[in-house]
């Protein structure tokens, strides 16, 4: 595919989109995680306007659209100091959620999110690139093959995950 991404910062004027694109590729991805197919505690926890808006005022937290042409295809949060394990706060960033409309899946716009993510964390002189995933499915094979080596295991922990859908990875790239 020969088409360009951008991420772009979320800004005020652009809150209601991150939101609502966010929630749609979340309900298009993963309701099988959740009793009745009811994501309300996830999307409560970091997909509300008032959620969002707390991290946009938090330097922390780096929220992007997404964009193909003029199109938003999906969202991406990433916290700029996260440790995990022996990587302290600092060498470390974790790309919270990156989350592509199901629209556009399957066109190689997840590798190229990716690799931004992978020069922003330079950019930022970070030495180590982690996120979770869940164990079952198709992103970990994604990751797996985009460099990511697990690191351990990890679980969901918000009330309503269905016990078989809560065990994760956490995955770590070296930059």
């Amino acid at each position: 595919m020969s088409q360009e991404i951008i991420l772009e910062e979320v800004q005020p004027a652009t809150l209601d989109t991150y939101v609502s694109v966010g929630i749609q590729s979340y309900h298009e991805h993963y309701l099988h995680l959740w009793e009745n197919e009811d994501p309300t505690p996830y999307i409560s926890n970091g997909l509300t306007t008032a959620v969002v808006e707390k991290e946009l005022a938090d330097p922390n937290n780096l929220n992007y659209l997404v964009k193909m042409e003029d199109e938003v295809v999906g969202i991406v949060k990433l916290v700029r100091d996260s440790g995990v394990d022996e990587f302290s706060p600092e060498e470390s960033l974790k790309a919270e959620k990156i989350y592509l409309l199901k629209a556009y899946a399957g066109q190689g716009l997840g590798k190229k999110v990716l690799e931004w993510i992978e020069n922003h964390a330079r950019s930022l002189k970070k030495k180590v690139l982690w996120l979770d995933t869940m164990q079952k499915g198709n992103p970990i094979q994604f990751y797996q093959k985009n460099g990511f080596v697990i690191k351990r295991e990890s679980e969901l922990s918000l009330p309503g995950a269905k016990p078989s859908e809560k065990a994760m990875w956490i995955l770590t790239k070296p930059l």
